[in-house]
């Protein structure tokens, strides 16, 4: 029987999301939304299906406004939601989107009880929380896409900054998606060599500071919009490493009940992903500064937390 996989929110991440998958062929897509031009999602779906007999996938796609396809999914990438407007205050933005949330989880739950959830609709750790107190799921059948993203930006940085191949650069970046993240050079390497042996202390404070507002360096430059290839890209790679039960360890938005000596919150720390979601959240050993800094997201995030209603 052939896997089925959810995206709700059929627009720039979660199109591009299942383009992603699409290619990957790990199961059949059903792409939900509720947009203001009618027919949307079903025009997307019905595009990446005729791109198929080019590229070579025979996934079935099928677009949708309502619930009942959905039903018995295996896996669901939550990207709807608003993003932040000029003038919309973190409040503003937690309670639109916590409103759509929590219409979400309520619609998709009841079909697909034994689903896992990926979400990446912003304040990311905040709605990740608020969709797993919702849904009633166990902790690790709820996770949120942030890590990922970010190590992937760090990633990219290292590779231009030293001209090498990105496949040889690995990044740790922690704590909240946003600002608020944390990076640890320590831990990032190329071919096993720390990045601390092999740049500056200016440089890697750059390549830092530039992932921390890697998502708002996009929005600066595209002036309409923000990113979604990368965004996409990460959220499949989270349902790849569940559906083919990888056990794939990469950073990602968890429920942490003492891990890194946090509680009640959801919050970005390594996890190995596989079939049944979180297997194991790895705590690594941290300096006080990095401490300081994990401690200081989690105050972040904590605020954000607090415009829940």
């Amino acid at each position: 029987m052939r896997n089925k996989i959810t995206i709700i929110g059929a627009g720039n991440v979660g199109a591009t999301c299942a383009h992603w998958l699409a290619e990957r062929e790990l199961g059949d897509i059903v792409l939900v939304d509720i947009p203001q031009t009618e027919g949307m999602p079903q025009g997307k779906a019905l595009d990446l299906t005729q791109a198929g007999p080019i590229v070579g996938y025979d996934t079935h796609i099928t677009g949708t406004t309502g619930y009942e396809e959905t039903a018995g999914s295996d896996v669901a990438v939550i990207t709807a939601g608003v993003a932040r407007k000029p003038g919309m205050s973190r409040e503003d933005l937690v309670t639109v989107n916590q409103n759509i949330i929590t219409d979400v989880i309520h619609k998709f739950v009841p079909g697909s009880p034994d689903a896992i959830l990926i979400i990446v609709t912003n304040p990311l750790d905040t709605m990740t929380y608020l969709a797993y107190k919702l849904a009633g799921f166990p902790k690790q059948r709820v996770i949120g896409q942030a890590g990922i993203l970010d190590s992937a930006r760090m990633r990219a940085f290292i590779a231009m900054e030293l001209n090498v191949a990105v496949e040889n650069t690995h990044a740790f970046v922690l704590g909240g998606h946003g600002d608020e993240m944390v990076p640890l050079p320590r831990y990032s390497t190329v071919a096993g060599i720390p990045i601390t042996e092999l740049l500056s202390p200016e440089r890697i404070a750059a390549i830092v500071e530039r992932t921390r507002k890697g998502g708002g360096e996009i929005v600066q430059l595209l002036k309409t919009g923000s990113a979604y290839y990368a965004p996409g890209a990460a959220a499949a790679q989270m349902v790849e490493a569940i559906l083919k039960d990888k056990k794939l360890i990469v950073p990602c938005s968890a429920y942490l009940e003492g891990e890194y000596g946090l509680r009640d919150m959801c919050f970005g720390v390594p996890v190995k992903l596989g079939r049944t979601g979180i297997e194991q959240i790895i705590e690594i050993a941290l300096t006080e500064e990095e401490r300081e800094a994990l401690q200081r997201s989690a105050r972040l995030i904590r605020e954000t937390m607090g415009a829940l209603k």
